[in-house]
């Protein structure tokens, strides 16, 4: 019997814009979509990366929260940035949060994002078999 999916929703105008969902859970793993460092509308960070990828991972985070878990459950990071000049004080943004999980982690800069005020976009996937009771 196969187990059914679960998708959660956020503010993210894009989500409805592009038919999509914040995180999707498909039995173990739970897959977090590109996040920004937004609430609704409002950027949250404009010009700092580390608040921009606090802000990102806390939403990230928020959408997990939805299916019980938190950043243990955290096994693989993805970091997006538009400045390479911008990857210690978004490194140091990660390891606050996941320094004690060690997820493997990604980082890749890229040419932009739909807002050029965003300098930060993140992704999440975790791991629910180990702390599901």
């Amino acid at each position: 019997m196969s187990e059914a999916v679960e998708r959660v929703q956020s503010d993210s105008p894009w989500e409805e814009a592009f038919g999509c969902a914040r995180a999707v859970a498909a039995g173990d793993r739970v897959l977090v979509s590109g996040t920004m460092p937004f609430t609704g509308t409002v950027l949250h960070g404009e010009g700092d990366p580390y608040e921009q990828a606090r802000s990102a991972f806390g939403n990230a985070l928020a959408a997990l929260k939805r299916f019980g878990l938190g950043p243990e459950a955290v096994v693989r990071t993805r970091m997006y940035l538009t400045h390479a000049r911008d990857v210690d004080e978004v490194g140091r943004a990660h390891k606050e949060i996941f320094d004690a999980v060690r997820p493997a982690a990604t980082l890749v800069v890229v040419s932009g994002f739909l807002d050029s005020r965003v300098l930060v976009e993140v992704e999440l996937e975790a791991y629910r078999g180990a702390t599901s009771t």
